[in-house]
């Protein structure tokens, strides 16, 4: 807990002269130094809750955390809290006594956009330097044109002109561009149709009143067939047939295919004899027609994707012809949708199973056999699988990094490292991983990889998360796939009656161990629960519940966390696959999906759940969950004993539960390439396949919104 700090003092008085004198104490800060101790971290947590407060009650800690590496966020912080009423000269001080530190970086930002707030250009100017972002760019032009100065397009505008769009700091910029007459018709177009492909109506209404007349009415709607495609489109059979109107009413189908997709089929049977789309147009229009209807599993989506013209396919419209076919169970259209697939997407491990399942169900055991060995090799979700359909063992081949003792002593005096070591050590994560990717910056992966061994032991299970990623990487299961006793999940999994290795492939694909993760929706924490329902869950379950942060503690998420899951398996009979789907889609789409496809095996029912995120992240889960019951018992459940088929009850294992054996098969001795021969049996020095497995733990995006497609 932190102390009270001790009584604030007005930040200005004596702060410049305090940092210059501090500057000869701690000239030791970033140095080589001793290694940080408990007692300074947890002067540092107290002088930190301070400094963040503002005034100079921080500087009661100044002489424990002497030579401290993390001192100069110190002073930063209060400089931050108090910056409406710094004045330049105390943040340059503070500035060219830590230039290179990322708190100084933040505070130049900061108090130049405070200087900003101010109208100080004057001051604005001493400080700023290119390079700061676009809102900092335009500030920089108001001051310049605060002083007299005009703007040049070329120099001043061209790349700002160029972003689809620009923070509101440039709205006075280009309300002078335009009165200079430097924002023409030409130029608005450009940005215009840059605007229009990245899907920013608001840019475009903001740009259209600068055109001429008629010219603005046609940008105008452009901007609504972003923004209301359902108004554009009711209001496009009155316009003329020119060329902006087509690429407005272009964009308002694609737009509203997206949201509805019968009236968007209907509006186009009533306007395309009214323009003259261009084929590419028709193209577009047809292709996201088709694929929307296909996501909606209407009749004759399988038709629609089979008509569609070459040009109009993509690899979206060709996967979404496979999968209504495995839909419809139609086998002999499934081997034909994947044959339609380009080489490189008929390669991916979910098309190479299917195609084995359709042959086996066409009558071509052999060659599905074929394929089934080949997956059967990799640790992904269609790997297991196929390994199950050959009665195989899983074939997972683990491997340990390298000790390289001299070059992790060397890793741990570089001082960026240090600080991010530091920086986790007393609860920062955000800062420790922005200290972390300084000190890497242009790293080789040796160094990357030895850093991430030493976060790992620290407990910062993330970073090794993030860096193994690639090659024989992804091998090191151990690091990949940490089990972290100290945040309880295997005993909270437990007591909420779920299979634990499930907890930790759920945990493993929402996080990826990043314990203050938030995304956009404000799922927070390892198992990114939203606020409101951990505040139900808890409530629910008689624990204790301290307020939306408590949710970045990896003990509080967990155990919420887990009681979560354990609600919703109950909606779902149990099946760890299918409450995966409502963990990340939500049971209520969940549950529109299975009243209209309950009679699908469960690995068609994936294939065929709309969201690419879910599907992914279902195969994602349990994949990671037979990796993690692997490391945690040495075997594993049979993936196909955890996709409970619809209408049956899924078994909760236990320690009795038989489990399926793991190895690593040798690989193939290599062809010969001379008249040498080559032993038979030669195996690799690592005792395993030379090639890495499939990316059955890859690293998840951010949490997301899900999407069709």
């Amino acid at each position: 807990m932190f102390v009270k700090a001790a009584p604030r003092r007005h930040p200005l008085t004596r702060l410049p002269a305090l940092l210059l004198a501090c500057g000869a104490l701690l000239a030791a800060v970033g140095a080589r130094a001793a290694t940080p101790t408990e007692a300074q971290r947890a002067a540092f947590k107290q002088a930190w809750a301070a400094a963040q407060q503002g005034g100079d009650g921080w500087r009661a800690w100044t002489t424990q955390l002497r030579n401290y590496p993390l001192y100069p966020y110190l002073p930063a912080a209060a400089l931050e809290h108090d910056i409406r009423q710094t004045d330049l000269a105390t943040v340059q001080a503070y500035l060219r006594q830590y230039p290179d530190l990322i708190p100084a970086q933040d505070l130049h930002r900061d108090f130049l956009l405070e200087l900003a707030r101010r109208k100080d250009w004057n001051g604005f100017l001493a400080l700023y330097q290119p390079g700061m972002g676009d809102t900092l760019a335009c500030d920089a032009l108001q001051a310049r044109m605060a002083s007299g100065a005009k703007l040049d397009f070329d120099t001043d505008l061209a790349t700002l002109w160029s972003r689809p769009e620009l923070p509101g700091a440039c709205d006075p910029v280009l309300q002078v561009a335009y009165g200079q007459g430097l924002l023409t018709p030409s130029r608005l177009w450009a940005r215009i149709d840059r605007a229009a492909e990245a899907g920013k109506g608001g840019t475009i209404a903001v740009l259209a009143p600068w055109l001429p007349a008629p010219q603005n009415e046609e940008a105008q709607r452009l901007a609504q067939a972003l923004r209301d495609p359902a108004a554009a489109l009711a209001s496009a059979v009155s316009w003329p047939d020119t060329s902006r109107a087509r690429q407005a009413a272009t964009l308002a189908l694609e737009r509203q295919a997206r949201r509805d997709t019968n009236a968007a089929d209907a509006a186009w049977q009533q306007l395309q004899a009214r323009f003259t789309f261009s084929t590419t147009q028709r193209d577009a229009i047809l292709r996201v027609l088709a694929l929307f209807h296909a996501t909606d599993f209407d009749t004759n989506a399988l038709d629609r994707l089979i008509a569609l013209p070459a040009a109009a396919q993509t690899a979206a419209t060709r996967e979404w012809r496979a999968r209504v076919a495995l839909a419809e169970q139609d086998w002999p259209a499934v081997l034909a949708a994947i044959a339609a697939m380009p080489a490189t997407q008929q390669q991916d491990s979910e098309w190479r199973w299917f195609r084995a399942r359709a042959l086996a169900a066409t009558g071509h055991p052999e060659q599905a056999r074929g394929i089934y060995e080949d997956l059967a090799g990799d640790a992904t979700f269609y790997g297991f699988l196929a390994a199950d359909q050959l009665k195989q063992s899983y074939a997972i081949c683990p491997l340990a990094p390298v000790e390289d003792l001299p070059q992790e002593q060397a890793l741990l005096q570089q001082p960026g490292l240090l600080r991010a070591f530091e920086l986790y050590a007393v609860d920062l994560p955000k800062l420790a991983r922005r200290e972390w990717a300084r000190a890497l910056d242009g790293a080789d992966a040796h160094t990357r990889e030895l850093a991430a061994e030493l976060a790992n032991r620290r407990g910062w299970f993330d970073r090794a998360v993030f860096t193994f990623t690639y090659g024989d990487t992804l091998r090191y299961y151990a690091l990949r796939f940490p089990l972290a006793s100290q945040d309880g999940l295997v005993a909270q999994a437990r007591q909420a009656g779920i299979d634990p290795a499930w907890a930790y492939g759920i945990l493993r694909s929402e996080s990826a161990w990043v314990s203050d993760a938030r995304s956009g929706a404000d799922a927070r924490g390892l198992m990114q629960l939203v606020p409101a329902t951990a505040a139900l869950v808890a409530r629910r379950n008689g624990l204790p519940w301290a307020g939306d942060d408590s949710l970045y503690d990896p003990t509080v998420n967990i155990a919420l966390g887990t009681r979560y899951l354990a609600q919703l398996a109950l909606r779902y009979n149990g099946m760890p696959w299918l409450t995966s789907a409502a963990y990340n889609a939500g049971p209520n789409r969940v549950d529109q999906w299975v009243d209209a496809r309950n009679a699908l095996p469960p690995d068609l029912f994936i294939a065929t759940m709309p969201f690419k995120e879910t599907r992914e992240y279902v195969a994602r889960v349990m994949a990671f969950s037979v990796i993690y019951d692997w490391r945690m018992h040495g075997s594993a459940l049979p993936m196909s004993d955890r996709l409970t088929p619809f209408g049956q009850p899924y078994a909760l294992p236990d320690s009795l539960t038989p489990r399926k054996t793991v190895d690593c098969p040798a690989p193939p001795p290599p062809a010969p390439t001379s008249s040498v021969q080559v032993p038979a049996g030669t195996a690799s020095a690592a005792g395993g396949a030379s090639a890495a497995p499939a990316a059955a733990g890859s690293i998840p995006p951010a949490p997301a919104a899900s999407h069709r497609r």
